[in-house]
């Protein structure tokens, strides 16, 4: 049984598994039973997930949830983000799935701001779990992994009678386990591209025809500036609904009245900006726009603001100083502290928005610090994306605002293939397969010239990979790279090390785990 994985795992490592671990190692079972290439996201077995919401008694209460839906290929989950820090500004009680997770899958599930709680997790869990696993069989087996966490969000939510729920679409739109919502408040669908073109479709028309599965019939719809393929499948789709499909615009930098966004870049204008209007559409068709949510022309009401300026969200344009080594150098006005800047940009579009703000935010901190020798580090995973479109996207963005790296680590991400729960990294292995890291490194020392010079020294205890080039070296582990990293700083106090860790949002959670560890 799934429930005995935690068990003989913390069996071996000689202590009882906890309650959490246990509900971690079912989770891990679904991840076995179905993944992506079984078609769980192609439309495979759709309806089975209404058999499940049968089984858990979510018909009516799903039915009453006030929901936000949005779709998109970037942009998604900061418009999530921006909405519902808007409306619990407003004094409303707020749910929001998102996925994925960067380090405990009960980031997923935030109320009022916060990740559920342990024991609310384990409650609504296995209140779940044991409905599912008694009435499920051959011909209704337990869901899929994702589907999973979507009707736990649905249970929480209900449960925890939240006055709005924001819903952050997983993959596609037209077959994801989040549009079992038949009447949403309004439906959102952020800036669209290529991405999962193996299951959404070769073209952007295809792409955007999935997306624009979430429309329904009635219900208000709000995009942001589309490419024009892109835009004229939405507008079909919106035609054959018999719903308008308006444009909402960028938000402007004067209508936050000198405060900035809380999720930075320069492409959050516009996510910001279709948050806006999913907000007001809410609150107009749930009867909340009180006098003072009415805007006074063109500004924005204060709780608004508030809400874009208090917004947050782990791995976009996130940047943490690196508690160690800062917290063992010396009190000296010459002392620069090691810098991670953190973005899970993972396509050609994405790469070049956290180019524009790496380029934009490091300037800054440069500014506030005083002049000195910038040492700029990208730790790339393109998980199995093209790097001859991603990489170029970043160099060329960088090197345009002029901005030039002095040297990329390539690592595999720890946790690129365990999404359950808390990531908990593997031993380093002299095993560990880095040949997908060297392609990658071969690629960016060709947008040098390609020019290989003699390989550099390593200390022993670093060993990256032994094929180093001057420019780019391999390590086949993350706390290695980070170790490396940390032992430069310190030995070069008066350089500063400004660390841009890109290309997967496995990476940048990992990462995160190992600097909070």
């Amino acid at each position: 049984m799934a429930e005995d994985a935690g068990a003989r795992a913390a069996e071996e490592r000689g202590r009882q598994a906890s309650p959490y671990e246990e509900a971690l190692a079912c989770l891990s079972s679904l991840i076995t039973r179905r993944t992506r290439a079984d078609g769980a996201n192609k439309g495979d077995h759709f309806d089975l997930l209404f058999d499940y919401i049968k089984i858990l008694e979510l018909e009516g209460p799903i039915s009453q949830l006030r929901v936000i839906h949005v779709a998109g290929t970037k942009g998604k989950g900061s418009t999530c983000t921006f909405s519902e820090s808007i409306l619990r500004c407003c004094g409303f009680r707020t749910g929001l799935f998102t996925s994925p997770h960067l380090i405990d899958v009960r980031e997923r599930f935030r109320l009022d701001g916060c990740d559920i709680s342990e024991e609310k997790f384990l409650e609504y869990f296995w209140w779940c779990w044991r409905r599912l696993q008694e009435k499920t069989n051959e011909d209704v087996p337990m869901p899929s992994y994702f589907r999973f966490l979507a009707l736990l969000a649905f249970k929480i939510f209900a449960a925890e009678k939240v006055d709005v729920a924001i819903l952050e679409v997983g993959l596609g739109g037209k077959f994801d386990a989040t549009n079992v919502v038949q009447a949403p408040v309004v439906c959102g669908i952020s800036s669209l591209g290529y991405d999962h073109m193996e299951i959404l479709g070769n073209t952007l028309r295809e792409i955007a025809g999935e997306k624009a599965g979430i429309l329904k019939h009635g219900v208000p719809a709000f995009t942001v500036p589309q490419p024009e393929e892109a835009m004229a499948a939405l507008k079909e789709k919106a035609s054959q609904l018999g719903i308008p499909l308006e444009v909402a615009p960028p938000l402007d930098t004067w209508s936050l009245k000198g405060q900035k966004l809380g999720l930075q870049g320069e492409h959050q204008y516009a996510n910001a900006g279709l948050a806006v209007v999913l907000c007001r559409t809410w609150l107009q068709r749930t009867g909340n726009m009180g006098e003072a949510l009415l805007p006074c022309g063109a500004d924005l009401p204060e709780q608004f603001i508030r809400g874009l300026a208090t917004s947050q969200m782990q791995g976009r344009a996130q940047v943490v100083v690196d508690p160690v080594v800062s917290h063992q150098g010396p009190r000296n006005s010459g002392f620069r502290p090691l810098v991670f800047y953190l973005d899970g940009a993972h396509s050609p579009e994405s790469m070049e928005m956290c180019a524009k703000w790496f380029s934009s935010i490091i300037k800054e901190d440069s500014q506030e610090e005083g002049p000195g020798e910038g040492r700029l580090d990208d730790n790339a995973n393109a998980q199995q994306r093209d790097p001859r479109l991603l990489l170029p996207r970043l160099l060329n963005t960088c090197s345009n605002h002029g901005v030039h790296f002095h040297k990329a680590i390539f690592v595999p991400s720890q946790s690129a293939f365990n999404q359950v729960g808390s990531h908990s990294p593997p031993a380093d292995s002299p095993q560990v397969d880095l040949s997908w890291q060297r392609t990658l490194q071969r690629a960016w020392e060709s947008l040098h010239g390609g020019d290989r010079d003699s390989v550099n020294e390593a200390k022993e205890d670093a060993r990256p990979d032994a094929a180093e080039y001057t420019r780019s070296c391999v390590f086949p582990s993350l706390p290695l790279a980070i170790k490396w990293l940390r032992d430069g700083s310190q030995q070069n106090q008066i350089v500063r090390f400004q660390v841009l860790v890109t290309g997967s949002l496995h990476l940048v959670g990992d990462v995160l785990r190992l600097l909070k560890r």
